[in-house]
């Protein structure tokens, strides 16, 4: 802002108006002296000359010094700047320019009156006006900062009256002077705004006495944006709900605290046009602090926004807990539309047409989400919008009945709109016809969705086990007859020699045995019946030692990514069935990834705290070491994520996959005693999720040494497969050979006396127990079946103890040990051999057990 013509040294404008005459005077003089040279003549005029011109350059010498001192000043105003002048002088605010170091530059008549100046040179800036005024010294000290920052500000000060008047109040205003920001030149402005501070006052006077008088009014009132959140509470229903009004004022209380149940789901059930305002009239149950409950009538008022969003609600509170008692229809009235409010059944009454007519605040919080294209409340909507498309029309079948009269009506089980899965199972019930009510039916709503997912599931359970028994049985019968075969070609290997044409078809068969006896242990391991040989192990180390193998398995095309966690805990597990389950996940990963991606394991620590936060059905809170399988691959159709764990399921082409590798995976897993869930999206990948328990090791007792050859059932750690066959592998004693499978226990009993032993053989536990006793303590071992008709393996063993109790024996068994273990007396001890087994493992297991 450029202030042409303020007086520097005064403060006061001076203005300088040009005068003609003395312009015309000097032109006059400067006339007579050349005259007069041409009067003095040529000779003398020259001294003349020099004299004239040495005086008119001291006056512009001196000129310049002057208006370089600013006392002399040249004026170049124009009519506007004499516009601004006479603005700035008039106006009602007070107006003060000062420097950077708080001198006036300029001062209108207003602030000159306000400083109580008696002359220009008696002009003081703002701060030293107020610096007697300690109630305001804080405050001028924030402007001085700012002025001296040149940044804006604004305060707002009360000021004592002179000579007794009431106080005043002030806003003081500074800010920097445009181009002169940078000479920290600064504008003030004094402003009296007593009057308007006053009439602010008298406002919120009045508002508190509307306040007051609403707080203490006879009925209730509260306030509720759209979130849920209480903006405003009378005193008279915080008195109602027991609550102190001065906590209930900063915050915190929220309609779900206040409107038990699903009660709250009304208060969205209005609809309306944008900008229409709406009020309904609801009977409900509010909820006390101490959880009783409190009748009332509420006149619930909405005003919907241009987008036909509800705002913020405004409720009338009526108390209906005391003055109902008097008339029993209006009670009998308040009782019902409680129990209709707070039932824990949906209920709507709908039309002949079946619109919603009225629905209690589970119907809207139930179904407010699978309205299809209509707003969340579904009053006045059809509920056929509630339903899918495909089960529409049971339920307009059971509203024509209704709308009939007819009194019994099938409940109906239909699929909810919307996205996701949900159902629910609907009873309708007619209602007596009534010229004035246009309704036509009571509509009752259960969700089923739960219940049909744990039915579902319970399905799959079931269906689970019984491929798994089935599975088990045949792998045992199947394992029977894998010895069998795996047996005399073993003999028949004894008989050829490698140059034998022979020799070849027969190491065949034996190798085509060993691969059925694969699929077999995966069978088995589906059902949980194979054999495990746990032990502690570190998965970050499980894992890593499998890497070279995975690399080669996926190929070049597929990165792998290991992610081991810290300090991982201690796992009990078979550490060749765990790397089996990891190898099973990598290829099918591999299998989903045609055109390369990423395959990443993970292995980190799950405390109890984070298991609970997976929320993962049928697995309990605990302490896990969770491995993690995730690859970029093409994702699982979500119509056959709960399948993948069949045995014999496969997407894959014919003779590209046995359908047992995740069957497995999952048997083995659950085995162990841990669980496995994958999640998967189409076109992201799959990840499969496997928690094994941590291991805490009990504390070491000593335990007293087994016999020779002899394994302790009760010291599952010592628990180990017979070990391979010495170099010497002929012995001698004998040997009570019990097995139901003719073929089988002939090549076994074979087997055994071509390395010296002598064998007794029996087809069932009787016949066992018959040798037995006739061979009374000449019987060395006992090697015997587990699955056996009549009498199985454990109750064999109880009836021989009865007669030895140091008997030794052998169970020969395709299932796993844990299987009969429970069936065995705690102290027994005994040695185990799974099938199928070769010859030499055979004589290794008898020849350590029996230490002959």
């Amino acid at each position: 802002m450029a202030m042409q013509g303020l007086s520097i040294t005064t403060g006061e404008r001076s203005e300088r108006r040009g005068s003609i005459a003395l312009v015309v005077l000097v032109a006059v003089g400067l006339i007579a002296a050349a005259a007069g040279l041409m009067v003095v003549g040529r000779g003398q005029a020259g001294s003349y000359v020099v004299v004239l011109l040495a005086f008119l350059g001291v006056i512009g010498v001196f000129s310049l010094f002057a208006l370089a001192a600013g006392v002399l000043r040249v004026s170049g105003r124009q009519a506007g700047n004499s516009i601004l002048d006479n603005v700035l002088e008039n106006a009602h605010d007070g107006i003060v320019v000062t420097d950077g170091h708080g001198r006036v530059l300029y001062a209108n008549a207003a602030y000159r009156a306000f400083a109580d100046a008696t002359g220009p040179e008696d002009v003081r800036p703002v701060e030293r006006v107020l610096v007697g005024d300690p109630d305001v010294s804080e405050a001028v000290y924030r402007l001085l900062k700012a002025a001296q920052e040149g940044r804006r500000l604004q305060e707002e000060v009360r000021i004592a009256g002179p000579r007794g008047e009431p106080a005043r109040w002030l806003r003081l205003r500074v800010r920097p002077l445009g181009a002169a920001r940078d000479a920290k030149t600064s504008v003030w402005t004094v402003a009296d705004v007593t009057r308007d501070r006053e009439r602010q006052e008298n406002v919120f006077q009045e508002l508190q006495h509307a306040i007051d008088y609403l707080d203490h009014a006879p009925a209730g009132f509260f306030s509720v944006d759209a979130d849920g959140d209480i903006g405003y509470i009378n005193a008279t229903l915080a008195g109602w709900l027991d609550y102190d009004l001065a906590q209930v004022g900063s915050g915190g209380l929220r309609l779900a605290d206040i409107l038990p149940g699903d009660s709250a789901a009304l208060f969205t059930a209005l609809s309306a046009q944008p900008g229409e305002v709406k009020t309904d009239i609801l009977d409900l149950d509010l909820r006390r602090r101490d959880g009783r409950t409190l009748p009332v009538r509420l006149y619930h008022k909405v005003a919907f926004a241009a987008d036909a969003a509800p705002g913020a609600s405004r409720t009338l509170v009526l108390n209906r807990a005391s003055n109902d008692g008097a008339d029993p229809l209006r009670a009998a009235e308040v009782r019902f539309m409680r129990f209709f409010n707070n039932t824990p059944m949906a209920i709507a009454t709908v039309d002949r047409d079946g619109r919603i007519a009225r629905s209690n605040g589970l119907f809207v919080n139930l179904f407010h989400n699978v309205l299809k294209g209509e707003p969340a409340a579904p009053l006045g909507h059809s509920i056929r919008g509630v339903i899918a498309e495909r089960d529409r029309a049971a339920l307009d079948d059971a509203l024509a009945a209704a709308a009939r009269g007819q009194g019994q009506i099938d409940p109906i089980d239909a699929a909810l709109a919307g996205e996701g899965e949900r159902w629910a199972r609907f009873y309708v019930t007619a209602v007596e016809k009534d010229e004035r009510d246009s309704e036509a039916a009571i509509v009752y709503a259960i969700e089923t969705t739960d219940q049909r997912v744990l039915q579902r599931q319970l399905d799959q359970s079931q269906k689970m086990e019984l491929v798994g028994q089935l599975a088990g049985g045949i792998a045992h019968d199947f394992n029977n007859v894998l010895n069998s075969i795996m047996m005399a070609a073993d003999f028949l290997l004894i008989a050829h020699k490698p140059s034998d044409p022979s020799f070849q078809d027969i190491m065949l068969i034996k190798q085509d045995a060993n691969r059925a006896a694969s699929l077999v242990r995966q069978l088995l391991a589906f059902s949980r019946r194979q054999t495990l040989h746990p032990q502690v192990l570190d998965l970050g180390e499980t894992v890593s030692e499998l890497s070279m193998m995975l690399r080669r398995l996926i190929g070049e095309r597929v990165a792998l990514d290991l992610v081991h966690g810290r300090d991982l805990w201690p796992v009990k597990a078979d550490q060749s069935q765990i790397g089996q389950v990891i190898v099973n996940l990598a290829v099918n990963a591999k299998d989903a990834m045609p055109d390369g991606g990423k395959l990443t394991l993970k292995t980190e620590n799950v405390t109890r705290a984070d298991s609970q936060r997976f929320a993962l059905k049928g697995m309990p809170p605990g302490e896990y070491v969770l491995v993690t399988v995730t690859d970029t691959g093409t994702g699982i159709p979500p119509e056959i994520v709960d399948r993948v764990f069949e045995p014999f399921f496969s997407t894959k082409e014919v003779g590209k996959g046995t359908g047992l590798g995740l069957s497995t995976v999952y048997g083995i897993v659950k085995q162990t005693g841990g669980f496995v869930y994958l999640e998967s999206a189409i076109g992201k990948g799959t990840t499969f999720r496997i928690f094994l328990p941590r291991h805490v090791a009990e504390a070491a007792l000593p335990a007293p040494a087994p016999e020779p050859g002899m394994i302790p059932a009760t010291s599952r750690e010592a628990r180990q497969p017979a070990k391979a066959v010495p170099a010497d592998d002929t012995g001698h004693g004998t040997i009570l050979l019990v097995e139901d499978e003719e073929s089988l226990r002939g090549l076994n009993a074979r087997g055994l006396s071509s390395r010296g032993y002598t064998v007794l053989q029996a087809a069932n536990g009787m016949e066992a127990i018959e040798a037995f006793d006739r061979y009374a303590g000449k019987i060395d071992l006992v090697v015997s079946d587990v699955v056996m008709p009549e009498m199985d393996g454990p109750t064999l063993l109880t009836n021989l103890r009865s007669r030895d109790a140091d008997v030794k024996i052998i169970f020969v068994s395709g299932y796993a040990q844990d299987a009969f273990e429970k069936n065995l007396p705690q102290d027994v001890k005994y040695g185990f051999l799974a099938k199928p087994f070769t010859l030499k493992q055979l004589v290794g297991a008898v020849k350590q057990v029996s230490g002959k």
